[in-house]
């Protein structure tokens, strides 16, 4: 990403970002971390971030370092001198965009965020996981001194670091799926805001097509009107009927009109799925259409379903049922549906490359039935009884054996090669549709036919 690209992706944000490199050089900012400095953003560029804050230069170094070397989003902490001569202490979340190489320095995206505002929860459980952390080693030390004296008080000890052991695993993985959190209501923010931007001139073209036209027409009209009232006008302007072929255009314009209306109704879809499959502004119970929330994550996986030199078309199969609406946490139920549809794309795709299906794929395939002729993904969703539906999401790729599918949905657990995965999805998952709809998420399988995940919930959760 360049800081010109860095701008451009960034303005819309409200969030302060900085650009900078692994040397700690500001290539560009955005808006608000000018206002928050008290200073102009032309004036940022090519300054060194250790001009801006009170940490000891060592200390940045360490932090740019450990942003540059890692995979994830690592959390900091910076203290901001302003313009007047004030601080402020900010959270940072740093993460690499361009890694480091021998070749180019790193390139490392920064959001800051005033550490006052920060969720008392967050701090609260970093205290706990400190103070768990020291009452480990404690116990760990007080093993050593009891195992000398007595064996029975050594397995004692040995039970109580195995629980704390336990509780901390637990609040670490809060913590985790804290940041994931975190991370996806930065993007859910993100997507809203870039449809938001698209919408308005889109919306402006869209409506103004239908006057464009018109007046078109009523310009086309008058000119029929002067062909039949002068049949036979000067050499200067048949010359120049004849020059822009007046016959095709009146021909053409109409479907010019036709192609532009369906391009901006096409962009108005996709705005409208990004802002569905978002859903900032609900995060309480509400009753909603499961298939359009099915439909909004398909658009926006659409661009790894198609056709690609190494990988054939991916078919999705819908089979709906007519089903009530049903009340849920809409945002968090399509990113259920996020994370199966784009496990069951990566392993099509796996079975692409263990030579399943050709690189190009074009036969026709029957829409009932998942073969072996065609990648595909079929989406069925059906009404159990007048309290409970289902959806079920299958894809005709290598299956999974069931020492795997018995891990399924554990915290970590991953099959895909580092850097690919978290082992978290699948987690979230279980998580959101067994403990925050009261439903079921089960996966059937068999090595080799293919998986299929059946997602069960109550009409209205908590039933």
């Amino acid at each position: 990403m360049t800081p010109e690209q860095f701008i451009e992706f960034a303005r819309v944000l409200p969030e302060p970002l900085l650009l900078v490199s692994g040397e700690g050089q500001l290539l560009a900012t955005n808006q608000p971390v000018a206002d928050i400095l008290g200073l102009r953003r032309q004036e940022l560029p090519g300054r060194m971030l250790f001009e801006l804050v009170t940490e000891s230069t060592n200390d940045i170094v360490k932090y740019l370092q450990a942003c540059s070397s890692s995979r994830a989003m690592v959390i900091g902490s910076l203290t901001l001198r302003k313009n007047d001569g004030q601080t402020l202490i900010c959270r940072s979340q740093g993460a690499v965009i361009q890694p480091w190489s021998p070749e180019s320095s790193a390139l490392i995206l920064l959001r800051l965020e005033n550490r006052t505002l920060a969720t008392n929860n967050f701090v609260l459980l970093n205290e706990k996981i400190d103070e768990l952390a020291k009452e480990v080693q404690r116990r760990k030390q007080a093993e050593e001194a009891l195992w000398k004296a007595n064996q029975e008080l050594e397995i004692r000890v040995e039970e109580r670091t195995t629980a704390l052991q336990e509780t901390l695993n637990e609040l670490q993985l809060t913590q985790t799926q804290l940041i994931q959190a975190e991370k996806m209501s930065s993007l859910g923010q993100m997507v809203a805001g870039i449809a938001h931007e698209i919408n308005n001139p889109v919306s402006f073209i869209h409506g103004n097509l239908h006057h464009a036209h018109q007046y078109t027409q009523d310009l086309l009209r008058l000119v029929q009107i002067y062909q039949q009232v002068s049949p036979n006008p000067p050499p200067k302007i048949q010359e120049q009927i004849e020059e822009i072929d007046l016959d095709f255009l009146i021909e053409d314009i109409t479907k010019l009109f036709q192609s532009m209306k369906v391009g901006t109704e096409r962009i108005q879809e996709i705005v409208k799925s990004l802002r569905n499959f978002s859903r900032l502004d609900e995060a309480e119970l509400k009753q909603v259409n499961i298939h359009e929330g099915i439909d909004s994550t398909l658009m926006i996986l659409e661009h790894r379903l198609q056709a690609k030199h190494e990988y054939p078309e991916i078919k999705v199969i819908k089979q709906y049922s007519q089903l009530p609406n049903v009340t849920c946490y809409p945002g968090q139920l399509n990113q259920v549906f996020m994370n199966i549809l784009a496990n069951a794309i990566d392993a099509l795709e796996a079975a692409a490359n263990n030579g399943q299906w050709p690189a190009v794929n074009s036969q026709t395939t029957d829409n009932q039935n998942l073969t072996k002729n065609n990648p595909q993904i079929q989406i069925k969703t059906e009404v159990i009884d007048e309290n409970w539906i289902a959806v079920s999401i299958a894809d005709n790729g290598l299956g999974i054996n069931e020492e795997v599918r018995s891990k399924l949905f554990d915290p970590f657990f991953t099959t895909k090669v580092v850097g690919k995965g978290t082992g978290l999805g699948l987690y979230i998952s279980y998580q959101t549709i067994v403990e925050k709809h009261n439903g079921q998420l089960s996966c059937f399988s068999v090595p080799g036919k293919g998986a299929e995940f059946v997602i069960k919930i109550p009409v209205i959760s908590g039933s």
